[in-house]
């Protein structure tokens, strides 16, 4: 019965992976730009809910729609106005070159404002909860919300694209 149980688990994170797979393919596929920055927008992003919470002291789920904001903000300016039109226009190796330069940056930055201590967000009770269908099967609602996100967002896709 373990082996049901690694299943289960391998599918509800393989949800989250579809999730950053989404994201690299809209900038692979649709913008044709080698982004080798993408993960760290995401880390970024969630320093920025970390932020946000450690300030204004609310549940990290309440911070998404301004988190989502601030990054389509981030986002805009620096694919309008920043490098990402310029390096897209001067050719492959200069893109990648360009959003490895953004990551490095980033990276320094994030680095310097929360130090490298390990950190998290409690996400409350969801993060805990389970539903238990045996004594070895369990399913979190965390990862269950998760690949339902992905499944929502995938399909989206679909149709928009």
């Amino acid at each position: 019965m373990i082996w049901v149980n690694d299943i289960i688990q391998g599918i509800l994170l393989g949800g989250l992976y579809a999730l950053f797979a989404a994201g690299l393919s809209l900038v692979f596929g649709v913008m044709r730009l080698v982004n080798l920055a993408h993960g760290d927008f995401s880390i970024m992003a969630a320093y920025i809910a970390l932020a946000i919470v450690g300030s204004l002291k609310i549940n990290p789920f309440y911070t998404l729609i301004l988190v989502m904001i601030v990054m389509a903000v981030f986002g805009y300016l620096i694919q309008r106005r920043g490098l990402f039109n310029f390096a897209k226009d001067a050719g492959p190796m200069q893109a990648i070159l360009a959003t490895f330069g953004i990551a490095i940056i980033i990276q320094n930055l994030l680095l310097e404002g929360f130090t490298a201590n390990s950190k998290g967000l409690d996400a409350g009770r969801i993060e805990n909860a389970v539903i238990e269908i045996s004594d070895q099967v369990v399913i979190g609602w965390f990862p269950l919300t998760t690949l339902l996100t992905s499944v929502v967002v995938l399909l989206f896709l679909q149709f928009f694209l």
